[in-house]
C-alpha cells in the first residue's frame, strides 16, 4: 500500500510543467524528497534480527512467548495460543476497564462483599472509603483480590455486569483465546486466556503512563479517605528492583493456573520487550532465562 501511495505522490509531482526547467529541478528534488520519506518509513518497521547461531532456551512453562513491544514481532514463543488459567493477571484487564471508564480520585466505599473476598488481600474494611487510585496500587502492587472486587462494584454495580465488561473488552481487542468470569483471577473453567493475548493485553494496559509507575512500586502505604486506615502494599514481582531491567508487570499464582508472570523488561540500549509465562515450575528464574537469552539473541536495527 505504501508503494502504491509513493508511486501516485510520484506521478502527481510528474504531471507539472515539463518545459519548465526550473520546475523539472524542482520536481527531481520533490522525488528525492518522497524517495528518502518512503525509505525511512521502511526502517521504522524493521524488526529485531536473531542470531542463527543461538538455540532457543529451555523454558519448562507450559505457555510461553516473548514480544517486541514496538514492532509487535514474536521472539519466542511455546504453546502462545494454548488457552489456559491466568491467575491473578486477570487483573490486567480489571484495571484497564477502570482506567478507561473512571477518575483516579473517585470515592469508592467498599462493600462486605469485596471486603470478605478470600484469597490475596489488601484487607479492606467494609465501609471503608478510598479511592480508586489507592485500589489501583492493590490490584497490581499487592495483588489484592479485595481491591479487584471493590473496583468491580463501584463500576458497575455487580461483579457479573463487570464481568459482562471484561469479556466485550476482551473481543474488542480482538484477544480471541480469551475469556474471564471473574475480576480476580479465582480458578474456574470460564477464566483463561493464553500467553499470546496476555502479552498483547499487557503491552496495551502498559501504554498508560500511571500504569508504568503503579506496577514499578516495590513499597507503598495508602490510607482511606479519611487516613484512619493505612494498608501496606509490597509488590508480588521479586524481579522488581532486583533484576535489572525489569519494570513490571504482574504476577499470577492460583492451584489451577500454576505460577504465571508477565513482565515488561528494557536492556541498556533501550530496547524493549514483554515476556509471558504460564504455569511455570520457577515464574522468575524461567522469566530471566528467558529475557536474558532475548536481549543476546537479537540484534535490533
Amino acid at each position: 500500500m505504501l508503494t502504491s501511495l509513493l508511486s501516485i505522490y510520484i506521478a502527481s509531482i510528474l504531471q507539472t510543467d515539463l518545459n519548465s526547467t526550473i520546475q523539472v529541478e524542482t520536481d527531481k528534488s520533490l522525488i528525492k524528497t518522497a524517495s528518502l520519506s518512503f525509505e525511512q518509513i521502511m526502517e521504522s518497521q524493521k524488526v529485531p534480527v536473531k542470531d542463527e547461531y543461538f538455540i532457543s532456551p529451555l523454558i519448562e512453562a507450559k505457555g510461553v512467548i516473548s514480544i517486541d513491544t514496538k514492532t509487535g514481532e514474536t521472539l519466542f514463543e511455546k504453546n502462545a495460543n494454548e488457552r489456559m488459567p491466568i491467575a491473578s493477571i486477570t487483573k490486567l484487564m480489571t484495571v484497564l476497564i477502570i482506567l478507561e471508564e473512571n477518575k483516579l480520585d473517585e470515592i469508592v466505599i467498599v462493600s462486605h462483599n469485596a471486603a470478605s473476598t478470600s484469597g490475596s488481600s489488601m484487607h479492606l474494611k467494609a465501609g471503608e472509603e478510598i479511592t480508586i487510585e489507592n485500589l489501583i496500587y492493590g490490584a497490581l502492587i499487592n495483588s489484592a483480590n479485595d481491591s479487584a472486587v471493590a473496583l468491580a462494584e463501584h463500576n458497575a454495580e455487580s461483579v457479573q455486569k463487570f464481568v459482562e465488561k471484561m469479556n466485550k473488552r476482551a473481543l474488542e481487542l480482538s484477544l480471541i483465546n480469551t475469556n474471564f468470569s471473574n475480576p480476580v483471577g479465582l480458578d474456574g473453567p470460564d477464566n483463561y486466556s493464553s500467553a499470546y493475548d496476555i502479552a498483547k493485553l499487557g503491552n496495551y494496559v502498559y501504554q498508560n503512563k500511571f500504569v508504568q509507575t503503579v506496577v514499578n512500586t516495590k513499597e507503598i502505604n495508602v490510607s482511606s479517605v479519611d487516613r484512619a486506615i493505612t494498608h501496606k502494599l509490597k509488590s508480588t514481582n521479586d524481579l522488581l528492583g532486583n533484576y535489572l531491567g525489569v519494570k513490571g508487570l504482574k504476577t499470577g499464582k492460583t492451584d489451577g493456573a500454576g505460577l504465571c508472570l508477565v513482565a515488561i523488561a528494557e536492556n541498556e540500549d533501550g530496547n524493549e520487550i514483554i515476556t509471558v509465562v504460564l504455569n511455570s515450575p520457577a515464574r522468575f528464574l524461567e522469566t530471566k532465562i528467558l529475557i536474558d537469552w532475548v536481549f543476546r539473541a537479537y540484534n535490533w536495527p
